[in-house]
């Protein structure tokens, strides 16, 4: 089902920078205050700078030749002060401006992860890990630098600019004329570069997100790869991998590198000619040194600014394309969500009715039910058997409202389960998958995540009725020991056990259990059969399982085949009618004695 791996490039849904800094600026409005305070610094922190060459005009011009020691005296001394309080604005500034890219990247990170944790199983089906978690990390952290230093530079640095106009325009308009005749250039160059640096930055992203995503695998699939002699093999991948993402970083460097180069050489054209048009000019006597030396001063901090905006500018179009992938992902739809006027469910009995259900993964593949048909009452524990890929487990996924049908109802005591809220659907379910995921923590804290206020002796319980309390007390730590990663250290069977006893614990009126005792072995599938007698009483269950010993009991057994409910019947009532399971329970029981 998944259509984008390690090694095919993501394709982003709504592409346009302005899009996504315009969403960007949303995040900006709380820091209104912040801005204009970081604005009122810059402000005063571009004043200060820029004093120094017109001072250094007048100790050249007048104070020098009149010998006026005095006022270079007083011009030192309020260069001094001016470079002491250039330091304390800096200082704030800095604190001020870094604290609120944090509060910005957190908000951003905050929103992501909570998003995600709505997004439908589809979503998670379709792309690798990988590619999601560099868009939470990488990505975000990568707007850090253009929000602490890239906005509030901009404007730092028009403002410079402005003054640096207003400086150079009292002192020759001539020669500010010849500066600002650069700036069209400038402008042609940027344009002609724009479009080949945003591909650029787009064509590297794309490179670190396969990259990620190839880590992640390799990582959750490294004992397979030791176990088939891959390392080698896989580590030739991962060096590919990084030469891509080497080559696609030096291509966007060696574009972005050219819009600076292009301002240097603007900038030493402009000062030379200045400086040969000073030189005539003095000659005829129409100026001064000093204003020469003054003004070469200005034309270089006029362009200085127009360097640190086009470095600005690379690190903008970069953070424009991460944006356009973090807000990619918030804008996903969560497709499975309450409806306007969901209600709550409230306590239920465990009535469960699939009317006409049909249902398909995908908009453009076949259909996995169509038109089913079952009616469940309170109590009563239904088995479903058939055939890998007949739709077993997208009957409880259905129910689960993993996924949303296609067509017809889904009922739960006469409610449609699409109208009522998901949190209440979902709290009156114990629901336990194939996959026996375990959270690093202690075994209490993964048994007490079925019910957060469960008390220890409830969890206690919990893992008696499923058989799990003699191997957890025969650990070090009991039920304090600490599980890694995904359970690590505990056998599969072990893994399958605690994750029994996470489900039972929420106590709910409708149990689901994919394959709950596939990893455990006969001797303790006989001993956990007895609990489950008990804890199964008053409940609606669904049960799927390969190994049909274990559903010889349930009111009813579904066997699923074709997209709908081929057979249906006590387990002896299906074997008198020697169909489909008759054939299936036959083909096991004869392996099983040929084993």
């Amino acid at each position: 089902m998944a259509k984008n791996r390690y090694d095919v490039d993501e394709e982003i849904k709504e592409k346009g920078s302005i899009k996504s800094f315009g969403m960007l600026f949303k995040y900006l409005i709380p820091q209104k205050k912040i801005l204009i305070i970081s604005g009122v610094l810059l402000a005063v922190d571009a004043f200060l700078s820029l004093i120094n060459p017109y001072f250094i005009k007048i100790a050249i011009d007048d104070c020098i030749p009149n010998g006026d020691y005095k006022g270079i005296f007083i011009l030192a001394l309020l260069l001094l002060l001016a470079s002491f309080g250039i330091w304390i604005v800096a200082k704030k500034r800095v604190y001020i401006k870094n604290n609120m890219a944090m509060e910005i990247i957190k908000k951003i990170r905050s929103d992501l992860y909570a998003h995600m944790q709505y997004l439908p199983f589809s979503f998670f089906d379709s792309r690798p890990h990988g590619k999601i978690l560099v868009r939470v990390v990488n990505y975000v952290n990568t707007l850090t630098n253009v929000l602490a230093n890239g906005l509030l530079n901009v404007i730092f640095d028009l403002f410079r600019m402005g003054i640096i106009l207003v400086f150079m325009l009292s002192m020759n308009v001539q020669f500010t004329l010849i500066c600002l005749a650069g700036v069209p250039v400038f402008v042609v160059a940027l344009v002609f570069l724009r479009k080949m640096h945003k591909k650029a930055w787009d064509e590297y992203s794309q490179k670190q997100s396969s990259l990620n995503a190839y880590l992640q695998e390799s990582l959750a699939g490294m004992k397979i790869t030791q176990s088939f002699a891959r390392e080698e093999i896989n580590a030739g991948i991962f060096e590919n991998l990084c030469e891509e993402n080497k080559k696609k970083w030096m291509k966007a460097k060696y574009i972005a590198t050219g819009i600076p180069r292009v301002v240097n050489i603007l900038s030493i054209t402009v000062s030379l000619i200045i400086y040969m048009l000073g030189y005539f000019q003095m000659k005829q006597g129409l100026i001064e040194i000093g204003l020469v030396i003054a003004f070469v001063s200005y034309v270089s901090n006029f362009w200085n600014p127009i360097i640190q905006l086009t470095d600005i500018y690379n690190e903008i179009v970069n953070c424009g394309v991460y944006l356009e992938r973090i807000f990619d992902m918030i804008k996903e739809p969560l497709v499975i969500e309450d409806c306007e006027d969901a209600s709550d469910m409230g306590e239920i009995e465990g009535n469960v009715t699939f009317e006409n259900v049909s249902f398909k993964y995908e908009e453009d593949s076949p259909f996995i039910l169509e038109k089913l048909n079952l009616d469940v009452k309170k109590g009563e524990t239904i088995a479903i058997v058939g055939p890998t890929g007949a739709g077993k487990s997208t009957i409880i996924n259905l129910l689960s409202r993993f996924y949303d049908i296609n067509e017809g109802r889904l009922l739960i005591d006469g409610k449609d389960i699409s109208k009522v809220t998901l949190n209440s659907l979902r709290r009156n379910m114990g629901i336990m998958l194939q996959d026996s995921f375990l959270f690093s923590g202690t075994i209490m804290d993964n048994i007490r995540y079925g019910k957060l206020d469960a008390t220890d002796e409830e969890v206690i319980k919990a893992a008696k009725t499923v058989c799990a309390h003699r191997f957890i007390s025969e650990l070090p730590d009991g039920y304090n020991t600490v599980i890694k990663e995904g359970g690590s250290g505990l056998s599969i069977g072990q893994k399958q056990l605690i994750a029994f006893a996470r489900t039972l614990i929420c106590n709910p009126k409708i149990l689901i259990l994919d394959e709950a005792t596939s990893s455990i072995d006969t001797e303790t599938e006989i001993e956990l059969q007895k609990g489950l007698e008990s804890l199964l009483k008053g409940r609606t269950s669904f049960i799927i399982a390969h190994r049909l010993s274990t559903i010889k009991n349930s009111s009813r057994i579904l066997y699923i085949a074709d997209k709908n409910i081929k057979e249906q019947g006590t387990h002896e009532e299906l074997l008198k009618l020697k169909g489909k399971y008759y054939s299936l329970y036959m083909a096991q029981y004869k392996f099983l004695e040929e084993i």
